[in-house]
């Protein structure tokens, strides 16, 4: 049986923050990434040929790391507000999350909140690697947990 390593897990992590599908060989290992064709239709499908027939071909040996659902990402996003604080920038981003385009909204006032920025990105990261670790475990796959 494999064991995923820390790097893998941060790779994995990395790669479904980016909008990648991530697609893990549960024999060896390796680690198949492809672009989202669902969130980009406008992908050109030619560019990931040799990705899509290893994994048409030997579908029985992947296993895909879904990404978080929108809610999912949402409930993030509302958690790190919750650590903030400096109360004029937490009550913006609540208030940014309770309108309209909430994504969108919380990413323009995190790009624009000096070292909050970086605070949001470590706290991401975190939790992804958290998914990761989760999804991994929910499917039996052991990780190196170190």
């Amino acid at each position: 049986m494999i064991k995923i390593s820390k790097d893998q897990i941060r790779e994995i992590a990395d790669n479904l923050d980016c909008g990648m599908k991530c697609y893990l060989n549960t024999e060896t290992g390796e680690l198949k990434t492809i672009i989202d064709f669902n969130s980009s239709p406008y992908a050109d499908e030619e560019l990931w040929e040799d990705v899509l027939n290893e994994l048409e071909e030997n579908w029985d040996k992947y296993h895909e790391i879904p990404k978080m659902e929108s809610h999912e990402s949402f409930d993030l996003m509302a958690d790190f507000t919750e650590t903030i604080n400096d109360n004029d920038l937490r009550t913006a981003l609540i208030n940014a999350l309770n309108k309209r385009h909430p994504f969108g909204n919380f990413k323009w006032i995190i790009d624009n909140s000096g070292p909050y920025r970086q605070q949001w990105f470590d706290f991401k990261n975190q939790r992804l690697i958290q998914w990761v670790k989760d999804q991994l475990d929910a499917s039996d796959i052991k990780y190196d947990n170190e």
